[in-house]
């Protein structure tokens, strides 16, 4: 047996926080060696925080991370666990996104990444050069390119993230050079579903290249997007360690690298593969270290923790698959606000403006998980200020419904009025006009922009962090107000379509059990900014309007296509209903992309969201002739 502990460490760092975040790896760094762990994995980019945007374009931003992890280094000369730790590396013109492996006090090598994402939320290829095969740079006398690492326990190989959602990634190569530990250090941002793929895709690198597989991935959030933290460990394939998610801590287990080989002699196509690329491939080099590792000879053999070597764990889960999705929905976008919120330093207090209708409730119960985090649910209602302004056409049932969460959730709920202000701001706009009537919709945005002003001046005297409430599928057709509840400082659920706004409502009540949620979902959805108003009657059924979402934006189908999906979707409705309510979005859609540029920053929390500047970029200005 050749016996090692790895382990996973996930820390929330701060862009350009470069020396607290190192002091946080630094304090995880010395419990794993004291606890007897071989091998340390961190994450990508843990020094200087992810992502840095153009930030590393300045000098002095990446000589203070060459610093900072020469730092490590010495701090951690005396331990005797190998540590790979992400930070970005200058080379002449370049800028490379690394690993760097340190022990002994030394910094062995800097292992650039090779597959740099332009996808979805990512620009990586604006700012960093590519690793590739056989690439042997110098960086400040550390060796920087394509390298594997040699130690009394083995060989260790180390990557960054996306080159791990390749199947032609560097693992291959390394592996067939020799490598028998693989260390992927992650920053892969949340969406919704994630976990199950990396699950899947880590467990198949594993058994595709007959090694130990272990993945560390980035915890806490920055800017718009959240990273959900854990990681995994495989051995062949083999599930042998999953860490706790939404948390910063670290986890570890025991391998036996020797199992590794042996399944290796096992796999003949494995071993033929090999043999295919010796002959027409040149193996990675090796960087040797003469310092000793930490293998302590107590180290247990690695066993299921439950009694059967043969069988999976016994029991039913404790959710179902929706649960958990909701769960982590939940966790995502608290975890977004706390970070945006405590990471600024901006902000003493969080404030809302309650219509009493789905999406600003939900966005309350989020700020209150938030508020959980930062200071714990019996002070957390202390944190939050919420405010309803009512008019004319506010009905009692929000208004109730607000009442009775803020009282369950200990949040202060102040009643200001706007009917006065409505009237006054109706009369200066038919002098403007002069004479004439405003519309009707403009009467509607006379209340939303009231309600912003009001918002925006409070939060400026009370230091404040503006939530807005706005969804999804009210943004994506331009159902919403500039300058009125398209408003705020952070937009908590805007990537969170119509139907999941009400599903993670309920999940809060099957959870908490709070009366003002079950009153909420009582009531008819509608902004209550004119008479007898209703968000369907207006727009479409909601399920309608997420299929048309979901089709058109993020399937990218063209208006007829949409149509002949939704007849799939919806059997018992009109085709030509169908038909007309495709076409509908898509104007709709088109015609409020210059509502979306003008919106809060939002939280990512899907593989689609509406940030021009994230997943989806769109040109403002277009016409549809194209379907």
């Amino acid at each position: 047996m050749r016996l090692i502990k790895i382990a996973l460490g996930n820390v929330n760092p701060t862009v350009g926080a470069v020396r607290s975040n190192v002091d946080r790896v630094l304090a995880q760094a010395r419990e794993m060696a004291a606890d007897g762990v071989t091998v340390g994995c961190f994450t990508e980019q843990v020094v200087g925080g992810y992502p840095t945007e153009d930030l590393i374009q300045w000098r002095a931003f990446l000589a203070a991370q060459r610093s900072e992890i020469e730092r490590f280094a010495e701090e951690t000369v005396d331990l005797p666990t190998v540590f790979v730790v992400g930070v970005a590396v200058g080379v002449g013109g370049q800028i490379f996104n690394c690993a760097a492996v340190v022990h002994g006090g030394e910094i062995l090598g800097f292992i650039p990444k090779e597959k740099l994402p332009t996808y979805n939320v990512f620009y990586e290829a604006r700012t960093f050069s590519r690793g590739a095969p056989g690439l042997a740079l110098e960086a400040g006398g550390v060796p920087l390119g394509d390298y594997l690492f040699a130690f009394d326990f083995g060989l260790l190989a180390v990557e960054v993230c996306e080159d791990v959602w390749s199947p032609d990634g560097p693992m291959r190569r390394r592996c067939y050079s020799g490598a028998e530990l693989v260390v992927n250090v992650s920053a892969s941002p949340f969406r919704v579903g994630v976990v199950s793929t990396r699950r899947e895709m880590l467990a198949t690198r594993s058994a595709d290249n007959q090694a130990t597989l272990a993945y560390a991935n980035w915890i806490g959030a920055q800017d718009g997007l959240v990273f959900d933290g854990g990681g995994f460990v495989f051995q062949n394939g083999r599930p042998m360690l999953e860490a706790p998610r939404f948390r910063e801590g670290w986890a570890a287990c025991v391998a036996d690298l020797d199992r590794t080989v042996r399944a290796r002699r096992e796999a003949s196509t494995w071993r033929i593969d090999c043999e295919e690329f010796q002959r027409q491939e040149i193996a990675v080099p090796v960087l040797r270290s003469d310092h000793p590792t930490q293998i302590p000879d107590s180290l247990p053999y690695p066993v299921p923790s439950w009694e059967s070597l043969f069988l999976p764990a016994a029991g039913a889960p404790e959710r179902t698959a929706r649960e958990e999705v909701l769960d982590d929905l939940i966790e995502a976008l608290a975890l977004g606000v706390r970070d945006y919120f405590q990471k600024s330093g901006a902000f003493r207090t969080l404030g809302i403006a309650l219509s009493g209708g789905r999406d600003s409730m939900l966005t309350l119960l989020i700020a209150w998980r938030a508020a959980c985090l930062l200071q714990g649910e019996e002070r957390a209602g202390e944190l939050i200020q919420a405010f309803y302004m009512p008019t004319r056409y506010s009905g009692e049932g929000t208004r109730g419904a607000a009442a009775t969460l803020c009282q369950e959730l200990g949040v202060a709920l102040r009643v200001v009025p706007i009917e006065e202000a409505f009237d006054r701001e109706t009369g200066a706009t038919r002098e403007m006009l002069g004479g004439g009537e405003p519309t009707e919709l403009t009467l509607q945005n006379i209340q939303a922009r009231l309600r912003a002003g009001r918002m925006w001046n409070w939060a400026n005297s009370s230091g404040a962090l503006f939530l807005q409430t706005g969804d999804m599928s009210e943004k994506a057709v331009g159902y919403t107000t500039i300058g009125g509840d398209l408003e705020g400082a952070l937009s908590v659920i805007a990537n969170v379509p119509k139907t999941v706004v009400g599903a993670l409502l309920e999940r809060f009540l099957a959870r908490f059990g709070f009366a003002g949620i079950r009153q909420t979902l009582e009531t008819e959805p509608g902004p209550e900014l004119a008479a007898e108003q209703t968000a369907e009657g207006e727009l479409m059924p909601f399920p309608v309007l997420d299929a048309c979402l979901y089709l058109y934006a993020g399937e990218k189908l063209s208006p007829p296509e949409v149509a002949a999906a939704l007849r799939a979707v919806f059997p018992e409705v009109e085709a030509d209903r169908l038909a007309g309510w495709a076409d509908r979005f898509a104007k709709l859609f088109t015609r409020s992309i210059y509502k979306w540029v003008q919106s809060p920053l939002a939280l990512h929390v899907g593989s689609l969201d509406l940030d021009r500047e994230r997943a989806l970029q769109l040109p403002v200005v277009q016409r549809n002739e194209w379907p």
